[in-house]
């Protein structure tokens, strides 16, 4: 790709670059937004939780799929052009978005946002990493792009905040809506018409595979996002949705094998660095979807307020950007990425075990600042690296399917990841609600003195005894539901922390994660 000139004469090196990096953030927008706030979402669309984190995997699985695509867009359209009217298109949804209440009306437009959201991404994020002049521009570019993708959550968690103390849901929307705006007119100021890559006729696109990918993709995220709502294969309707998955799974792959210019090429997977780096991104992801624990801790256990936890987000939002800076200077250094690796996942093994400890009824700030740190700086040094790692070992004619793969990494891994943690907390907390309310019993002398003081403390306070009575039993039984909910998280910690253990010595014995392995002499993922 070639931008000489795509900038105005008059525009600097520094203010192309911030222009470029300010339109990169509508992803940002685009993932915080509903992700950062998902109760007010929920309770503002009237859905639950389960229903919002599928519209969010399916934004997700939508920009997997458009990413087949994506190119044959961008080369068709002038830059400019194009990327004005994605972003202009990009807004009107936001803003219609806050007018809609039913939910499969929500959804389609979530798919169309994961279309959008896709499209201008690679053609910014290229044109970013030729601003820099120098032999690192690719690792900059990178830790730039997800860098601001990690802070996504506590930047946008912090603003929504903020506004829903002053002014009603719909204004996040609003503003969302008014910063691709922005984009729109830092682009049309700053960029020149003309065309930066050859047109290629858009009547070739392979909309059958897009088709097939797509619905595999959704079907399969409502499998695991419902399946402990809905018991599993004791529902129909996800037993349809795994069938479905796995027939255009199926008849995509057929697809794609079969014709001689595959909009995926299946030859990707014979390379073991790229199968060992989704596998390793899989994990990863997994092992992040427990930092909703924390924060749900937060909330439910330790009683604070939404402002505060707004607030304690940043603590790790900090540690993305010192574990980023990490990655980029031990890249730079053409440090092993084996080394990277081990060390990043070490650091989340330790925030697990020490968290296992601060489950506990009350803590502090300054009780959870240092493991809450490190998993930040753990995600932030692994996040580029993976990338990297991933997508630089195949040839340059596979650089699109490699990066296809990195993606599906990523989405599978969080989808997966809500599967587990969730089934895991609704099983361990239902067990041990049962073993604590089973001392909740007339021959338990030190339950029925908890029940009396209680039950006193509201007589006095006005109430009838049997109401005093009965609001004592739902504080008691309140503490038992809290004590499950410390108890279960304390068991899923530690087993993820031991999980991640096993990984690491693992990885210390893996071959294709060689010392020696240059990511400087290798083909990353650019276009």
């Amino acid at each position: 790709m070639d931008n000489q000139g795509i900038f105005k004469s008059w525009v600097p090196n520094w203010v192309a670059i911030m222009v470029l990096f300010i339109c990169l953030l509508h992803s940002m927008i685009l993932l915080g937004v509903y992700s950062s706030n998902v109760t007010y979402a929920a309770s503002f669309l009237d859905i639950e939780a389960e229903d919002l984190q599928f519209a969010m995997s399916v934004t997700y699985g939508t920009l997997l799929a458009t990413i087949l695509i994506e190119s044959r867009f961008s080369s068709f359209f002038p830059t400019k052009n194009y990327l004005m009217a994605v972003f202009s298109l990009l807004a009107m949804t936001i803003v219609v978005s806050a007018y809609v209440s039913n939910f499969f009306f929500f959804l389609f437009l979530r798919i169309f946002e994961g279309i959008l959201m896709a499209l201008p991404v690679i053609t910014i994020r290229q044109l970013l990493i030729e601003r820099f002049k120098s032999k690192n521009a690719i690792i900059i570019g990178f830790s730039f792009y997800y860098g601001s993708l990690l802070l996504a959550t506590p930047f946008i968690m912090n603003i929504a905040v903020w506004f829903l103390d002053r002014y009603d849901w719909k204004y996040m929307l609003y503003v969302s809506g008014m910063l691709h705006v922005l984009n729109v007119s830092l682009i049309m100021l700053t960029f020149k018409g003309h065309r930066i890559t050859k047109k290629i006729p858009l009547y070739q696109i392979n909309w059958a595979s897009y088709f097939l990918v797509l619905t595999s993709i959704i079907s399969g995220a409502y499998f695991f996002v419902y399946a402990e709502k809905k018991y599993w294969f004791e529902s129909s309707q996800l037993i349809t949705a795994l069938i479905v998955c796995m027939v255009t799974g199926g008849l995509f792959m057929f697809k794609e094998l079969s014709v001689k210019r595959p909009s995926f090429d299946f030859d990707v997977w014979k390379y073991a660095n790229l199968r060992i780096g989704f596998l390793l991104f899989f994990l990863f992801y997994i092992s992040r979807a427990t930092l909703g624990l924390c924060h749900a801790a937060m909330f439910s256990i330790w009683n604070w307020d939404p402002a505060r936890v707004a607030e304690v987000q940043f603590i790790n939002g900090f540690g993305n950007i010192i574990g980023l800076v990490l990655a980029s200077l031990l890249l730079m250094r053409s440090v092993a990425v084996k080394l990277i690796f081990m060390v990043g996942f070490t650091l989340l093994a330790i925030f697990h075990f020490w968290f296992t400890f601060l489950f506990v009824a009350d803590v502090s700030l300054a009780d959870i600042i240092i493991p809450y740190t490190l998993q930040g700086i753990g995600v932030g040094l692994l996040f580029v690296p993976l990338i990297l790692y991933t997508t630089s070992s195949v040839p340059t004619k596979l650089a699109v399917s490699s990066g296809i793969v990195g993606v599906a990494g990523r989405f599978w891994g969080s989808t997966i990841g809500f599967c587990i943690i969730q089934n895991a907390v609704v099983f361990l907390n239902k067990k041990h609600f049962f073993k604590l309310s089973q001392f909740v019993t007339p021959e338990n002398t030190t339950a029925q003195e908890t029940i009396m003081k209680s039950s006193q403390s509201f007589v006095s306070k006005g109430y009838t005894v049997d109401d005093a009575n009965e609001l004592a039993l739902k504080r008691i039984f309140s503490t038992v539901t809290k004590q499950a909910t410390l108890l279960s998280d304390m068991e899923i910690f530690t087993a993820m922390g031991y999980a991640l253990v096993v990984l690491i010595v693992l990885m210390g014995f893996n071959q294709h994660l060689k010392q020696n392995f240059n990511l400087f002499k290798s083909k990353v993922w650019i276009s």
